[in-house]
């Protein structure tokens, strides 16, 4: 159900949101960006990290709930000497587009059953983790800003139904929509468990947000994703933490996981710390990233920008990263597309793997033929086998 009434529909996925093209990944890659999801939430929980990071965050960032954060997204790109890591989002979407039904069709088409039981534990545990193991999940609510409005409301719906289909009601709603007392958060006068948070104030910030706010800290609502795995992993901030290896060194991770992070991770680090005429005359090799926004929002790479669209960046809240050329995918018949490859994970374990098909600067979702793909990979490119994720 949603705030204003019942939800059973599955909504066909919007277009340009899923390509029927296949994306084709080498197994050493697909090996190298696992890895580095598992070194990443390994660094993630180091006291030495933590006492790094945690200082320089927000209040609700440093208040550690007891349970981590569903649909963490490791976005990659795949170049001629391997793989790099763009960014790491907690509100990661995508992975459902492609179990959407096309027009006239009822049903999810998940891979197979055991890819949705895998994607559903991940909610059942973190719920487990929040509540001590002594309550079962019963209700949730999916949130975002008017939900009804977003591009991916569809994965929403779609995710309303996979839950309702394992007996728990759910709830798509606006925070707005939300109402707050001393034991926690209501929708439409039923308490909540758990939220799924699609927002994108990562820290809570806003006045709309407080009523989760309130109910997160006080332990009132299992909250996920938050804002201490974004702050720990997902605020673009981090980024040139983990091409520090003396500074990875010092939190204790082995010499293995120091190497691949180090290779993996382009470099990274904060305008305001960079020399702002030097990276200018630079600027083809770099692209430049608002820290505070998600996915390709605010994104330009240097070689677009303009002399009065870089003096206008914050230089504290822009992030330089090493330019990393996305790879690209044929397309029959037409030109080829680039392609962004995304993880998706919960703690140190990937549920889903698809890659973004698109033309341009960045990710569009406008692309004909482009969005969301399946990927494959194969160990020989000359076996000519491959494996669907």
């Amino acid at each position: 159900m949603a705030a204003n009434g019942m939800i059973g529909e599955l909504v066909p996925p919007p277009p340009y949101t899923v390509s029927n093209a296949q994306v084709v990944l080498s197994a050493a890659d697909l090996r190298a960006m696992i890895r580095c999801v598992g070194g990443l939430y390994r660094l993630s929980r180091r006291s030495g990290y933590r006492e790094r990071v945690l200082p320089r965050v927000p209040a609700s960032g440093r208040f550690d709930p007891g349970h981590d954060a569903v649909m963490m997204g490791y976005d990659f790109h795949a170049t001629a000497d391997g793989p790099r890591l763009i960014e790491v989002n907690t509100n990661a979407g995508g992975l459902l587009l492609p179990w959407l039904p096309s027009s006239g069709e009822k049903e999810l088409r998940p891979p197979s059953a055991r890819a949705r039981d895998r994607l559903l534990a991940t909610f059942f545990e973190e719920f487990a983790l929040f509540s001590g193991g002594k309550r079962r999940l019963r209700t949730m609510a999916i949130v975002d800003d008017h939900p009804r409005g977003q591009f991916l409301y569809p994965e929403m719906a779609g995710f309303a139904r996979l839950f309702e289909e394992k007996g728990i009601r759910v709830h798509i709603a606006d925070p707005g929509e939300l109402d707050g007392d001393r034991e926690g958060v209501l929708c439409d006068g039923e308490r909540i468990d758990l939220i799924y948070n699609r927002h994108t104030d990562f820290y809570l910030e806003s006045r709309e947000m407080a009523v989760i706010r309130d109910a997160y800290l006080a332990r009132k609502v299992c909250l996920s994703p938050n804002p201490f795995t974004y702050a720990l992993l997902a605020d673009k901030r981090r980024l040139p933490l983990w091409k520090d290896g003396d500074f990875l060194r010092e939190c204790g991770l082995k010499e293995e996981m120091i190497d691949l992070l180090v290779r993996v991770v382009p470099e990274s680090r904060i305008l305001a710390e960079a020399a702002a005429d030097e990276i200018w005359r630079q600027r083809e090799a770099w692209v430049f990233k608002p820290v505070a926004r998600f996915g390709s929002r605010g994104v330009i790479l240097g070689k677009k920008i303009s002399r009065k669209r870089f003096l206008e960046f914050d230089p504290a809240e822009t992030l330089l990263q090493r330019y990393s050329p996305p790879s690209l995918t044929e397309i029959p018949g037409a030109e080829p597309m680039k392609t962004d490859l995304r993880l998706f994970a919960y703690r140190d374990r990937v549920v889903g793997l698809a890659a973004r098909l698109y033309r341009g600067q960045v990710t569009n979702m406008r692309t004909p033929g482009g969005g969301f793909a399946a990927v494959t990979w194969r160990a020989n490119v000359g076996t000519g086998k491959r494996e669907v994720f």
